[in-house]
């Protein structure tokens, strides 16, 4: 195989580890954002139902008002009711007076009704804020959990790193810059086996001639399709 090939392999499969580990850094560390965010959620949850008790107050209070005024007006017409001096007067108050406790009756039953609501919201706040509480400590756990283990990860990463740094160093510059191009565009991948005539990258067939050339192992060769570096390599077998 070129050497050069056998160095980029080399190369690219510190690269996959070190690929590996970040991901694992990132699994972890989105792990526990979910968790945060969860509990964002549920925080902002508290404020809503905090929010749609205070606009039910509000309601409530405007409803209260109205009763009592209803009521005000309703014993105004009572007083009236020993000063009228026909029976057409007497039945006009009598229709108003019950039509004003019929009104004052209907804001009653909104008062308890959202008394009602508010004493459900409020049940609902307590349950939240009981979850939340016990959700906090779990998260604060976690954050020490992860943290403990993202620093164990980035030991190993640390490693990797000298060791991909001593690599690179043996490679030429314009191979590496073209490597490193290679990886930032397909996916982490700039070196690809090609078997049977099939880049395992892109997995497209590359010319029988060019296949040709590959297999005597002395030139390095592009994939026609992906522009990766190919080479071929038998998959080694399970005796």
């Amino acid at each position: 195989m070129n050497d050069h090939i056998a160095q980029l392999i080399l190369l690219q499969g510190i690269d996959l580890e070190i690929d590996q580990i970040d991901n694992q850094i990132k699994s972890e560390q989105n792990a526990l954002d979910e968790r945060i965010t969860a509990l964002a959620q549920r925080e902002q949850n508290i404020a809503d139902l905090t929010e749609q008790i205070a606009e039910i107050e509000k309601e409530k209070r405007v409803l209260e008002t109205e009763a009592s005024d209803k009521l005000d007006h309703v014993k105004d017409r009572q007083s009236k009711m020993m000063q009228v001096q026909t029976g057409r007067e007497q039945t006009a108050l009598l229709k108003e007076i019950e039509d004003g406790k019929k009104s004052v009756k209907e804001n009653e039953d909104k008062i308890v009704a959202l008394m009602e609501q508010s004493e459900a919201l409020s049940t609902q706040i307590d349950e939240e804020k009981n979850l939340l509480k016990g959700e906090k400590k779990l998260v604060e756990e976690e954050k020490a959990k992860v943290r403990d283990a993202i620093e164990a990860i980035n030991k190993g990463k640390k490693s990797k790193d000298n060791q991909r740094a001593n690599q690179a160093q043996v490679i030429e510059a314009r191979l590496l810059k073209k490597y490193d191009t290679l990886r930032s565009h397909r996916n982490g991948l700039a070196v690809a086996n090609v078997l049977q005539g099939v880049c395992q990258g892109c997995f497209m067939s590359i010319p029988p001639q060019k296949y040709n050339m590959l297999l005597k192992g002395d030139t390095m060769l592009d994939c026609p399709s992906c522009q990766r570096i190919v080479y071929h390599q038998e998959p080694v077998t399970a005796e």
